[in-house]
């Protein structure tokens, strides 16, 4: 699996880069080989991204396994049945948008027209953002339990899972992790990290991870916690932008509004038991553009907030 290297006799790391990222993973210990564990590992990453990706062009050899491109491209033609586990992270996904907090899995349509990120990024027109809104009602998807069909009702509608899919993997290799009895690990799919059972290396099986400091170079840390087992995700604005006559347009589109998000955050890091919800809840804590009353639970541990004026406000985390 791309490149193994031996940390030492029970700590064995792996690269691989599928899903549109650099992927890395560490394991400390288990019943099983580690590099059959690790080439296991790839393989359901490259299931997983088969299954969920959007980002391949009809001439691609692996087009048609995608479940979420079949969908798309019957948008107000027909419902299309997909696999449970897909039908079960699609619902996931439409069921949190309906919640119109700002997450939206069918956001895809006024990303493209923003593109931010990429060469063809600019600033449309009023006139072309609200033409793209209508394409966006997760209220205008009909999923259907009994025999796992998903139906976009109008034809131009897309279902991206991009902002939900590197969670919900990251859970699913860590099932099949344990199902190996690794001891311990660290999976990081682009900087979505899930940290799997606790820590070998401390008696108290305490983690320790780093926040990205937004005005300085990727990897410098504005703060750090010692946290237990648990996924850690981060949304910011300070990586991917369009700067135009001096004002920067961020690429975390508000649906609600259809334009970039108006905030004083920089950047929102939440911790929870699993990663999935990690990456719904770093959505929400930045939308909200404050800490919400509340929010801490069973589930939800924590949260980092990184102003753009460099102050650091934590919720939760109390360990």
């Amino acid at each position: 699996m791309g490149i193994i290297k031996y940390i030492s006799t029970d700590q064995v790391m792996a690269q691989h880069k599928a899903m549109g990222t650099h992927i890395s993973l560490q394991i400390y210990g288990a019943r099983e080989d580690p590099e059959k564990i690790l080439d296991q590992t790839k393989v359901l990453i490259d299931h997983f991204e088969d299954l969920l990706t959007v980002n391949r062009k009809p001439d691609h050899p692996r087009y048609g396994l995608s479940e979420v491109t079949r969908v798309n491209d019957q948008a107000g033609k027909e419902a299309v049945q997909v696999s449970s586990s897909v039908y079960g992270l699609i619902k996931l996904a439409v069921e949190t948008s309906r919640e119109n907090f700002g997450f939206n899995a069918l956001i895809g349509p006024l990303v493209k027209l923003w593109s931010i990120g990429f060469q063809d990024a600019r600033v449309p027109s009023d006139a072309e953002i609200q033409e793209k809104m209508k394409l966006i009602d997760p209220w205008m998807v009909e999923l259907n339990d009994d025999d796992h069909t998903v139906f976009l009702k109008q034809e131009g509608m897309e279902l991206d899972l991009g902002g939900i899919a590197k969670g919900w993997t990251a859970d699913r290799i860590r099932d099949l992790w344990r199902a190996y009895g690794v001891e311990a690990g660290i999976i990081n799919l682009g900087g979505n990290v899930l940290f799997v059972n606790p820590c070998p290396k401390r008696a108290n099986g305490m983690w320790t991870v780093g926040v990205q400091d937004p005005l300085k170079p990727r990897g410098e840390n504005i703060t750090a916690m010692m946290i237990p087992e648990c996924s850690v995700v981060t949304s910011g604005t300070y990586e991917r932008f369009l700067e135009v006559d001096g004002y920067k347009y961020h690429h975390l589109i508000d649906s609600r509004t259809g334009y970039p998000v108006e905030t004083n955050i920089a950047g929102v890091t939440t911790f929870t038991k699993n990663s999935v919800d990690a990456e719904i809840e770093c959505k929400r804590c930045f939308f909200a553009g404050q800490p919400i009353a509340n929010w801490v639970n069973d589930r939800r541990l924590g949260a980092i907030y990184v102003y753009n004026d460099e102050r650091v406000e934590k919720v939760g985390l109390d360990y």
